[in-house]
């Protein structure tokens, strides 16, 4: 790690320290890496929109909406190599939470978020993007020891 110094007007450190305060960070240097990573995914996925990423695209639907579940899943098959895994929770009686933990290239996994959070009945969309650099790897894992190739997602910042 290296150290650095930064000078910012008062009412900067105000906000930021109310910043600070409103998300829980007990330390300046964490809330600025963690903006600093922030800013710099932003701007990776920006120059790079077909670059590798995982998201999670979380939304809440009304499963009593006239085929709205049947469409979801579909879509969803329909992008198998971008869906890889769902989290479904029922809400209540009509409303049920799904995360969806998406892999693939940046600009089709913003795609599918958008054409599932298009869909009449869903509310409260939202997309969270990672742009990572994907390795296939070979080495021993575990006690069996043996050599088995699988891939390392690494975040870019």
């Amino acid at each position: 790690m290296q150290r650095m110094t930064i000078t910012l007007d008062e009412h900067l450190v105000a906000d930021f320290e109310a910043y600070m305060t409103a998300h829980g960070y007990s330390n300046r240097s964490e809330a600025i890496r963690d903006l600093i990573r922030a800013r710099l995914e932003a701007e990776q996925l920006a120059r790079d929109p077909e670059g590798e990423c995982l998201g999670t695209l979380s939304y809440v639907y009304n499963h009593e909406e006239r085929e709205l579940a049947a469409r979801l899943t579909r879509a969803q098959h329909r992008h198998h190599d971008l869906a890889i895994s769902t989290l479904h929770v029922h809400l209540d009686h009509d409303n049920c939470l799904e995360t969806v933990l998406l892999r693939g290239p940046a600009d089709r996994v913003r795609a599918f978020a958008d054409a599932v959070t298009a869909q009449p009945g869903v509310r409260h969309g939202r997309l969270s993007v990672l742009p990572v650099r994907i390795r296939r790897q070979v080495h021993a894992h575990g006690d069996a020891g043996g050599q088995e190739p699988h891939l390392h997602f690494e975040p870019l910042s």
